[in-house]
């Protein structure tokens, strides 16, 4: 049987897995910041994470799946900048924090349960693991890794950099290159060590004197860092070492980084095994990002026709550790692909045996760092190899879809009103006629065709229906 390889960032190689218990898997994920909607950048991660579980869970693995939720302590800036994320979120909508973290929380699921996402079997948020996170500050200041500023309990980069020697291991930046807070345009406590030290503790002073959320510390009330929250909650529902921890890109330099310093110093061993990181979703090929207004929810997705599993469907199409550039085009035609398979799997019923060599081909690829466009291209080419049974095929695909997470059991019907930006094109068709202008009506017609329906014109106007694409 082929060895599942994955690529490790701490390494920065592609490695054979094995798990520190021969048939379980200790899996975490850095969850959602709980103070506004999850863009679709962000869902890319968990797609990809989901992706991870699926392989584990196919090969025989107990997955043990673990996530935090923060609901306090994320201020703006990853670099100790600015306000508490989920205060922005509570002025944004005149609630109190608590109120803003249930309701994006819910949301957060709520869009993981449409994209076909496993949850974790374990989650906790930051609020519910206090005592944990004061426990390993405590333990840090015990070892010497900690100091006290005006504005709370910072972790000593130098220091650990002493003891370790290898701060920047995870991202391959020296500790001397960390310029973090060096902006004009923030506030920082001057009083820090070293760029690169990172808060574990904020008291309740200056900007944060009136801070909502706040607890009893040894070293006076305040509220915990975000970093500190994942190396406790991890540490808490999974133990220390566990086998993979995986994220975004953006959580190597800074969050990521961080979280191994400080466990590592508390504990003197590995948090993790393997680190993995999903890359960036672009927007027209740029950074998706609020300060230029290109962040899209699955809810304007959906607005515009397409269901979540469309947008699953496209992320399918890109490698993890490749970057993915969204366009509404490449969400229509990622659409289309998911609609073929939806018929192809209506047309006919079941068989005992499936396709063996497409099987080993399709295993192969995925098993070989998650390569599902490889495996996405082996699927096309079985549907389309006219030599195998239909069923035999149908068979197969079933099987795959235990890993590509489309639904593919339960298909939506044949005149099922999922239509993928099809209602723009007929008004706009229907404009044209009205206008006279044929030619750019019969234009539309074909694109509508391409996104799987027809339509023709009666004395009581435009009728759209559903075609079968297979």
């Amino acid at each position: 049987m082929l060895m599942l390889k994955l690529y490790n960032t701490l390494t920065k190689k592609v490695e054979d897995f094995k798990p520190i218990n021969k048939n379980e898997v200790k899996f975490y994920a850095c969850g959602p910041t709980v103070y506004d909607f999850a863009h679709i950048g962000n869902l890319r991660t968990y797609l990809f994470e989901d992706i991870v579980r699926r392989i584990l869970e196919y090969k025989g693995y107990k997955v043990e799946h673990a996530m935090n939720v923060t609901d306090v302590g994320h201020l703006v800036g990853d670099g100790d900048e600015g306000e508490d994320k989920l205060e922005v979120g509570a002025k944004r909508e005149g609630k109190s924090p608590l109120e803003i973290a249930k309701k994006y929380e819910k949301k957060f699921f709520d869009d993981l349960k449409e994209l076909n996402i496993l949850k974790p079997q374990k989650v906790l948020r930051a609020t519910e693991s206090i005592e944990e996170q004061v426990e390993i500050i405590k333990i840090l200041e015990t070892k010497g890794f900690t100091y006290q500023t005006g504005q709370g309990v910072f972790f000593n980069t130098l220091e650990y950099q002493r003891a370790f020697g290898d701060y920047g291991k995870l991202s391959g930046q020296e500790l001397s290159e960390k310029k973090i807070g060096a902006r004009g345009d923030v506030v920082i406590d001057k009083d820090k060590k070293n760029p690169a030290d990172f808060a574990l503790w904020f008291f309740l002073v200056g900007r944060y004197k009136n801070h909502i959320l706040h607890w009893t510390s040894p070293w006076g009330e305040g509220f915990p860092g975000w970093h500190i929250e994942c190396s406790a909650i991890s540490r808490k529902l999974l133990g220390q070492p566990f086998d993979i921890h995986a994220g975004g890109v953006d959580h190597i330099g800074t969050h990521h980084t961080n979280e191994i310093a400080q466990s590592e110093a508390a504990f003197g061993a590995p948090l993790a095994n393997i680190w993995m990181h999903g890359e960036f979703l672009l927007v027209d090929s740029g950074r998706m990002g609020k300060s230029k207004g290109n962040l899209l929810s699955l809810d304007e997705l959906k607005k515009k026709g397409f269901s979540a599993l469309d947008y699953r469907y496209m992320t399918l199409q890109a490698h993890y550790r490749k970057q993915l550039n969204f366009t509404w085009e490449a969400l229509r035609a990622a659409h289309v692909s998911l609609q073929k398979l939806y018929a192809f799997v209506l047309a006919t019923g079941t068989a005992q045996v499936g396709c063996s060599g497409y099987e080993e081909d399709f295993f192969k690829a995925v098993k070989n760092d998650l390569n599902i466009p490889q495996a996405l291209s082996i699927v096309w080419k079985m549907i389309d190899d006219k030599k195998l049974p239909l069923n035999a095929r149908k068979n197969s695909l079933l099987k795959f879809d235990k890993i590509l997470g489309l639904r593919l059991d339960s298909p939506p019907s044949a005149d099922s009103a999922i239509i993928g930006g099809v209602e723009e094109l007929v008004k706009e068709r229907k404009s044209a006629r009205e206008e006279q202008d044929f030619s750019k009506a019969d234009r539309l017609r074909k694109q509508i065709e391409e996104l799987g329906f027809e339509v023709s014109d009666t004395p009581e106007g435009q009728k759209v229906k559903k075609k079968i694409l297979i």
